[in-house]
Formats: structure tokens, sequence, C-alpha cells
């Protein structure tokens, strides 16, 4: 009987095998990229009919065309686009490592995604914790607007709120969440404090648009809360949460509340709960780690920071 070990041998392929020329990837990456022959020889260095060479090998390497040849331009074909998303993708992952490395970047080095809402409020406010447990890690945020999009970008981890099935990635629950109004206690010595849902109606409103899955604006709020089309007052709209949050702690309205996002604001008294309303989403925060990444120690020592309380 044949053992596993003298059978893996045959069943593995070397690279080189499978991907002939890494040469002729970079030039097909710079040409699809540019759309361009002649502007990918003058960023290589190199003539154009190197150029035509290496894509002309690939193609009869891989017996497909790449590249459609039009009168004065070229076009991928359906194989090239697959891949161009392929090689484009890897190549900048590995500039990335070699960046990391060239800049003596340990492999403590960890990517966390976020919104920008979630990072200057959530994980800012906690980097001295952070320091003291971790002292050899190396954090990088990188902030979006929408949902990161772990199949593209080179991240560790995202945190996103949501029902926790993404197909790019294992969840991880964070905590869940809890929506109620607040505003600074400035503002509240000179207006009167609304003391139910009806007295919302006539008071300055701070909203900021909704950006991801399952964020709540006002209009979602009183719905939640079974008014379906309340005529609100809005004293300003903002497009960042974190704009409409700063509007509240300067006393130009009540804002809705995040209540994870705000803790430590209602910790140190610059808001304040105007009522005891409160919404509690369906969605929750989770910690997503991307197919084919490990869930390690250091990703449940993450996990347990972020879900630290301030």
């Amino acid at each position: 009987m044949k053992t596993e070990a003298q059978e893996l041998p045959k069943k593995v392929k070397g690279y080189r095998r499978l991907i002939p020329s890494m040469t002729a990837l970079m030039v097909f990456e710079a040409v699809a990229r540019l759309n361009s022959f002649t502007l990918a020889a003058q960023e290589l260095g190199v003539t154009q009919a190197a150029v035509s060479k290496q894509i002309r090998y690939l193609e009869e390497t891989l017996n497909t065309r790449l590249f459609h040849r039009l009168h004065r331009s070229i076009k991928l074909t359906s194989e090239g686009f697959i891949l161009f998303s392929v090689t484009s993708d890897s190549l900048q992952r590995m500039a990335s490592v070699f960046d990391k490395v060239h800049e003596g970047i340990t492999e403590q080095e960890v990517v966390l995604a976020s919104t920008s809402a979630f990072s200057q409020l959530r994980i800012l406010p906690r980097l001295g914790t952070l320091r003291v447990t971790q002292p050899s890690l190396q954090l990088r945020l990188v902030t979006h607007m929408l949902t990161p999009d772990l199949r593209s970008d080179d991240i560790d981890l995202a945190v996103r709120f949501g029902d926790g099935k993404w197909d790019d990635g294992t969840s991880i629950l964070l905590f869940d969440e809890e929506v109620f109004p607040v505003c600074s206690p400035g503002w509240l010595t000179t207006h009167t404090a609304p003391t139910c849902a009806e007295d919302f109606l006539h008071v300055e409103l701070i909203d900021s648009d909704a950006t991801l899955e399952g964020w709540m604006t006002w209009h979602g709020w009183f719905k939640e809360l079974g008014d379906e089309r309340p005529r609100l007052k809005y004293a300003l709209r903002c497009s960042s949460y974190t704009d409409a949050i700063q509007a509240a702690l300067k006393g130009h309205g009540i804002v809705l509340g995040w209540n994870r996002l705000v803790e430590p604001m209602l910790a140190s008294g610059e808001l304040v709960r105007v009522t005891s309303c409160v919404v509690k989403p369906k969605e929750a925060y989770y910690v997503v780690v991307p197919n084919g990444r490990q869930i390690t120690p250091l990703v449940h020592a993450l996990v347990d920071w972020l879900r630290d309380v301030a």
C-alpha cells in the first residue's frame, strides 16, 4: 500500500508548470490596466515589440485570446478579464508584502477595516489599552463609507454591521446595538426635553445618511416605534455620522446615538440621553475574517479588545 507521503508529490504540480512566466503576467497586467501596449511598454521600460511578444506567448500558452485587437484600441476578452482580476489582486498583495518587508514591518501588523464612524468613535478611544495588552502589534486602520469588500482589499479583519451572513468571510459576533436620542447638556439648558414621540416632531434634529445595511435614520427610528410618516424638523443633515455627532456635541440639536459608538461620550457627560425611548436593531456588529485566513489567538484578542467598554 502506498502511503500518503508517497502519493503527495504526484498530486501536486509546481507553480512553474502552472504559471510558465511571471514576467508575461506582469506585462499582461500593465497592458490590461493601461489599456495600451504602448503605455505598458513605457511604464515597464521595454519596447512595444517586447510587450507584444510576452502577450502573444501568454495567449499561446493558455490557448486563448486575452485581448480583442480593434482598429486603434484593445479590449479584454472575457477570459482576459478573469485573468486580469486575479493577476491585479495578486500583484497588489505581493507589492504590499514587499513594501512591509522593505520597511521592516513585522508579521504582527494587522489591517483592520471598518466604517469611519466605528473607527473614530469605537477604535481610536481604545488604542491606549491595545498598546498595553498587545505591545508588539502594529495596527493599520482602513476606513470605508460602505461595507469593505474582503475579496479585493488587503484586509486582515473587518468590522461590519448586519446579520452576520457574508460569503467572503467568517463572522464572529462582536455585540448588539441600541439606538436612542442624545444631545449635549448645553442644548438641554435652552430647550425643553421631549418626553414622548410626538414631542420630537417639534425639536431640532440632526440626521445622517444611511451608508451601510441596517444603519438607522430618524425616519427608520420612528418607523420602529410605530410612526410610519413623521413630519420631522431637521436642524442639520450630514452624510457622515461622525459629523452629526460633532454637531450634537456643539449643541446644534438632537442626534440618534448608537450606544456602542457614543459610550465614551455618555460616560464623560459630553452627551446625555434625552428620553428612555430606545430601538434595538435586529442587526449586530461582527468581526469578519476573510476566507482563507485563520482565526488565530491574535484575532480573538482583538475581538475581546473591541468588545471592551472604555
